[in-house]
């Protein structure tokens, strides 16, 4: 069973996002992972790509932690794109530990160019 945990809103800076996530967020994100959960996903809203460390850094730790309940993240607002995203995460038993960011909704993951 995946539990879905929506972070409404963060700080813009990344350091008082991260710090933000962490005292005011945590324990909502531990209760999501209590009962019968197989898997959690994160969603926090759309940021730009500075953010991206702490993100990766918070969902892996989390995987590590509550093995063998996956864990995984979602950068990126309400709509088609996320219902999809946490469809696919529900049906993907081997995917923990990652950060994925909706294209055209986060910085996130518009960054990377393979032209670069």
């Amino acid at each position: 069973m995946q539990r879905v945990v929506r972070i409404p809103t963060l700080p813009e800076n990344p350091l008082q996002a991260s710090a933000d996530f962490y005292c005011s967020h945590l324990a909502m994100v531990t209760d999501g992972l209590a009962g019968n959960a197989t898997s959690l996903a994160i969603v926090f809203p759309p940021a730009s790509h500075a953010h991206r460390g702490w993100r990766r850094a918070a969902i892996a730790n989390l995987a590590r932690e509550f093995a063998p309940v996956r864990v995984n993240g979602i950068a990126g607002s309400e709509g088609e794109a996320l219902s999809a995203a946490l469809a696919w995460l529900g049906h993907s038993p081997g995917v923990t530990g990652q950060l994925l960011g909706l294209y055209g909704q986060s910085e996130e993951c518009e960054a990377y160019s393979p032209d670069e």
